[in-house]
């Protein structure tokens, strides 16, 4: 019966580069006549194949129960929940407007917000800041989205709310409020105190994001607008940020998902009202923070069913976001050349 090599002296003697071309070939022979190991390989790509497509099956089960749990919503009051403004839960009337309003106005107020000062700060670290501060000065940015939604939260009411109330929220209501967006009563919760804290949440994603798009844009481009007479200004905004505007869109679509989702520091700043008004002093409700805030409350079956569809619209939303902010990234680091429209 034929046996395998053993692993003798002369094998790995064999094995030194210095032997010749052909010294690796005992070793190599060795392993491939290895069963044991032709199985192990295969064991462990259908493990990590496995793993992957566990990913799939999880977003895929997620789906599959809120489908289920929101079913009797869904039969009950159709597509018109999203345009229906009433929240009673004693009658069982219940409609999704309030709540969409109140996420696509925090989230619009974040990004207004956050993307001019991520912006500046990533074309300050890239493009102008000294090599000794970059790195500290990356760090902190990136530090800030590292910190809990609830501690951001506590800071909103301890520190923030109060701010509005009493100093900011008298300023703009005095010098603004013939717009109609500060106007009404002011109690510190509201639109523009959960657009604030959704802004400092963001801003480390869309900095960071935006900073390393602007690092892969080559030298080359910057080279060439400074030879052809450009200033430094001209150069960043001609030679980067134009073949950066894809990628910097997806980071901003990316923080936009992030504010879409979040839900703690929003619920405990935004005054939980179910409640659609022009001035921003208004408490209101996001998608989020009403499931947050009434999920344990929901004793009807129809109460519950109406929460879970808010929160099916959410997963799909900010799956849908997401995808396309990651794929308008990707465009712009790996696929399509930089810049490419």
């Amino acid at each position: 019966m034929p046996t395998e090599p053993s692993l003798t002296p002369a094998v790995f003697a064999a094995a030194n580069p210095a032997a010749g071309e052909s010294a690796s070939s005992p070793i190599r022979d060795y392993l491939s006549t290895r069963s044991s190991g032709r199985f192990a390989d295969s064991s462990f790509a259908a493990l990590m194949l496995l793993c992957a497509c566990s990913i799939f099956a999880i977003v895929a089960f997620i789906f599959w129960i809120l489908t289920v749990r929101s079913h009797l919503s869904l039969v009950q009051f159709g597509w018109k929940f999203f345009s229906r403004s009433a929240w009673d839960p004693v009658s069982g009337d219940f409609g999704a407007l309030p709540f969409i309003y109140g996420t696509l106005a925090t989230s619009f107020l974040a990004l207004l917000m956050a993307v001019p000062l991520a912006l500046g700060v990533a074309v300050f670290v890239t493009e102008l800041c000294p090599k000794p501060l970059r790195a500290p000065i990356s760090f902190l940015t990136e530090l800030l989205a590292a910190i809990p939604s609830v501690v951001y939260g506590l800071w909103g009411v301890f520190v923030l709310v109060p701010l509005m109330r009493d100093v900011v929220g008298p300023f703009l209501s005095k010098t603004l409020g013939w717009t109609g967006f500060f106007s009404g009563a002011n109690f510190g919760v509201g639109l523009l105190t959960a657009g604030i804290i959704l802004a400092i949440m963001i801003l480390p994603i869309i900095s960071s994001l935006t900073r390393d798009i602007m690092l892969a844009v080559p030298n080359s481009q910057r080279e060439g607008v400074l030879a052809l007479g450009a200033t430094r200004w001209e150069m960043i905004r001609v030679g980067v940020l134009r073949n950066s505007r894809i990628g910097i869109v997806g980071a901003i679509m990316l923080g936009l998902g992030r504010a879409l989702g979040e839900t703690m520091a929003v619920t405990m700043v935004i005054g939980n009202h179910p409640n659609i008004s022009r001035s921003l002093f208004a408490p209101a409700n996001t998608l989020a923070s009403v499931i947050a805030g009434e999920f344990t409350e929901a004793t009807g079956d129809l109460y519950l069913s109406a929460l879970i569809e808010i929160g099916l619209a959410l997963f799909l939303v900010t799956i849908v976001v997401n995808a396309i902010a990651r794929l308008m990234v990707w465009a712009v680091t790996r696929g399509a050349p930089v810049g490419a429209a």
